[in-house]
Formats: C-alpha cells, sequence, structure tokens
C-alpha cells in the first residue's frame, strides 16, 4: 500500500525546526507587547464572500488562488488567503471597534494555490498587526519604528530595506486608473502577458511588474503621485517627517501599489536581498474603507503581515539563530535496571522543582548503560545523571558531564539539585 505524503506545498514543521519558529514567535509577541497590542485569534475558514468583497474579485488571489468549497449545508466556504478580512470580520462582530480604538495582532497558517517556491508554500504562516481608529500618519509611524525595531532585534537590521508610497484616495485613484490604461492601451501588445490580462482587471498592479519590456514602457508613464489629493499628500508628507525625526531610514517607491483592493494611502514593504532574488518579508498600509465595506461603521484602520517561512530562511541563511535556541535538554536521567526506574522518574520530578525553566529529560524505555549513554549524549544535554542499584542502595547518584572534560563524580542524591544549579551558572 502506498504511504500518504502531504499535500504538495504543505509542509511539516519537524521537531529539529520548531525551536527556530518558537524563537520568532516569541521574540514578536514579546515586542508586540511592549507596544501594547492585544492577541485576537481568529477561524481559518471564513465566508468566501469575505474575501471577494475585501480582497476585491478580480484580484490574482480571488481569480486564482484561494482554497474555496461547499460545504454539506450548500454554503461556499474558502481556507484564509490573508488575515486582514478576518480580523476585521470579528472585531465587528464583536463590537470590538464602537467609539474605540484597538491594536490587535495574530498568527497562524494562511493557504493560495500557488506555485511552490523556495520561502513560498501553499500552506503558509503569517504574523498580522491591526489597528483601529486612529486616522493620522502616527500610527502608519508606529507600526514602521516597530518593525524597525524587530530587526534590530533579530540582527536583520543590515539585511532589510523600507520602501513606502501613498496610493491616494479611491478617487484619486479611480482618475489615475484611468489616465494609466488610457497611456498603456497604446502599447497594450508589447505587454508580459500578466500586464495583458491586468489592463482590464487590476491596472495598477502593473506598475509592480518585473518584465522588462513592460518596465521599460512604464517609464513615460503618468505618476501616481501627480494624482494624489491633498490630503493623501498630506497625510504622506507627515509620515515622512516622523520616519525622519525617529531616524528610520525608507525609500520613496512611486511603483508600490500592494496587491489587494483594500489599500488606500499609505502603503509600504520591507525588503531583503539577502536570499538571492528580492524577497518582501513583511507589508501592509491604510485601509480606512474597508470596515464600512463589510458593513461596519466607517473606520481608520492600517495595518500589516510578516511572513513567517520568509524570516525563518532569512534568519538561517544568516546564522542569526541564538546557539540557545536549540531545544537541547539541560539534564538527562538515566535508568539502569528496573529497580531504578520509580526513583528515576521521582528524582526527575524533583529536579523540576528545584530547577524551574531547566529542561529534565528522563530515560524511559530500558537499555544498557552505553545505550542510555548514548540518547543522553544525543539529547544534547549538559549533564547525565546515572541512577544505578549500587547508587539506589547507597542514596547516591552519579553526575557525569556531557559537554566538558570533568571527570564524573558521585554525591548524594539530596545534594544533586544544589550541585547542578552551581554548574550552571558556571
Amino acid at each position: 500500500m502506498a504511504k500518504i505524503q502531504a499535500i504538495r506545498g504543505m509542509n511539516d514543521i519537524l521537531p529539529e525546526q520548531t525551536p527556530t519558529w518558537q524563537y520568532l514567535e516569541a521574540t514578536v509577541r514579546n515586542l508586540l507587547r511592549q507596544y501594547g497590542y492585544q492577541e485576537i485569534r481568529m477561524p481559518i475558514v471564513e465566508q468566501t464572500d469575505l474575501f471577494k468583497r475585501s480582497i476585491g474579485e478580480v484580484t490574482d488571489i480571488v481569480e486564482k488562488e484561494m482554497y474555496t468549497f461547499d460545504d454539506r449545508n450548500g454554503d461556499s466556504l474558502t481556507l484564509r488567503p490573508e488575515g486582514t478580512a478576518g480580523c476585521v470580520r470579528a472585531a465587528e462582530e464583536h463590537g470590538l471597534l464602537f467609539n474605540q480604538t484597538r491594536r490587535l495582532w495574530y498568527s497562524g497558517p494562511m493557504f493560495r494555490h500557488e506555485r511552490p517556491q523556495k520561502g513560498r508554500y501553499r500552506q503558509f504562516h503569517q504574523i498580522g498587526v491591526e489597528c483601529f481608529g486612529m486616522a493620522g500618519p502616527d500610527i502608519d509611524a508606529e507600526l514602521l519604528m516597530l518593525t524597525a525595531r524587530l530587526w534590530k532585534t533579530l540582527g536583520l537590521s543590515g539585511h532589510t530595506r523600507l520602501e513606502i508610497n501613498s496610493i491616494g484616495s479611491a478617487q484619486s485613484r479611480k482618475v489615475y486608473r484611468d489616465a494609466l490604461v488610457d497611456y498603456l492601451s497604446g502599447y497594450a501588445s508589447k505587454l508580459d502577458p500578466d500586464s495583458q490580462r491586468r489592463l482590464t482587471t487590476n491596472p495598477l498592479r502593473i506598475l509592480d511588474s518585473k518584465d522588462p519590456g513592460t518596465r521599460s514602457i512604464l517609464e513615460n508613464a503618468p505618476r501616481l503621485d501627480d494624482y494624489l489629493d491633498d490630503d493623501s499628500r498630506a497625510h504622506f508628507d507627515r509620515l515622512r517627517e516622523l520616519l525622519d525625526a525617529a531616524g528610520v531610514s525608507y525609500t520613496v517607491n512611486p511603483a508600490l501599489v500592494r496587491g489587494l483592493d483594500y489599500y488606500g494611502k499609505t502603503v509600504f514593504e520591507w525588503i531583503t536581498d539577502s536570499l538571492g532574488a528580492q524577497g518582501t518579508v513583511c507589508a501592509g498600509g491604510r485601509y480606512d474603507g474597508l470596515v464600512e465595506q463589510l458593513g461596519g461603521k466607517p473606520t481608520c484602520a492600517v495595518g500589516f503581515a510578516m511572513g513567517v517561512e520568509r524570516l525563518i530562511l532569512l534568519l538561517e541563511t544568516l546564522d542569526l539563530i541564538p546557539d540557545s535556541v536549540n531545544g537541547d535538554a539541560d539534564v538527562y536521567v538515566t535508568a539502569m535496571g528496573d529497580a531504578t526506574v520509580a526513583p528515576a522518574l521521582a528524582l526527575a520530578e524533583s529536579l523540576r522543582d528545584q530547577l524551574p525553566g531547566r529542561v529534565v529529560v528522563t530515560h524511559c524505555g530500558g537499555g544498557s548503560f552505553k545505550s542510555q549513554m548514548k540518547k543522553a549524549d544525543r539529547s544534547g544535554a549538559r549533564y547525565a545523571v546515572i541512577l544505578g542499584e549500587n547508587e539506589l542502595a547507597n542514596g547516591t547518584v552519579g553526575l557525569k558531564p556531557l559537554r566538558s572534560e570533568e571527570p564524573q563524580r558521585e554525591l548524594p542524591r539530596a545534594a544533586l539539585a544544589q550541585a547542578l544549579a552551581a554548574a550552571f551558572e558556571h
């Protein structure tokens, strides 16, 4: 019988890999707590209309990438392709936005049916941040200062760069869209196939094309910033002033538009060039109209999402994962012979009481002295505690260092925790 394997693009995260995930997640969680953000957890399945109404029916995500199915009641459901829409739905449904500001964050898997490649998968993980009820550019600046602090904490400051832009209001974008389509229509046959399709569906995404021929045509295209409304321009100018005052470096990229329909005014991307091809590790912007679009009252909002897999790949590529992030044991307690099993389990429990925070692994499953010591070594523990029948009779244990040339010593069982505590201080 053939073995069942994981679905292509949906990967297992193995025990050797999870310590790095936990390190990144804990670092982000602690930083967000410092800034006063609260965690929210949403379902991974939502009504399909939520994404059609928020992301846009003519976006690549809705047209080609969503995992959509009918449930047994005939309702169309979709595995979430991104987190913002679900967060807005949950906040509005539970009255979190009425006459108040909110700083929220979430993490978890997202799903898009696209070609799997390095750092990009069909089930992928994001950490997202969403802020509601704050209209000014100060909250935009805070998000960018927060992410800059995260890169510094992770050691990534020299490996990421910030690009920002303003895409204006919906009204100013419509005027610009018409001007862009009018210009590009004269070159339609020379555009790359994706851009030809987008010319009638989502023409602003053509600005993001990487095709050299299309890029050359865009050099003389109308510029979005020439069509900005006064409010958007003032908002963007003030954002730049705040970033300058905070010492956050950035580049204004007039071609940056983001791929989702709900964005307006500020958009931004944090990009790395340290993974070979240019890669976005964090992106977002303002979406002041989305809450109203989904049935709520007009509410200002801004947020971002960062790709966990790509950040982990970046940390691994640059060898920036601390040595302490290895999931190794601190102490490995052996049990030599049936009579020592119960005392060994009790001894390990006592060590966990007296050495909080230390990882104490008890050997289970029997085996020879040699096989148990091999497993102790493979556990990564600094010390093995040896409990055989002789030690049991004498009320002692053997303490064997596994990561140094120190000699093994024998000591009273009651003195073991104190000896280990002293050893871990050096």
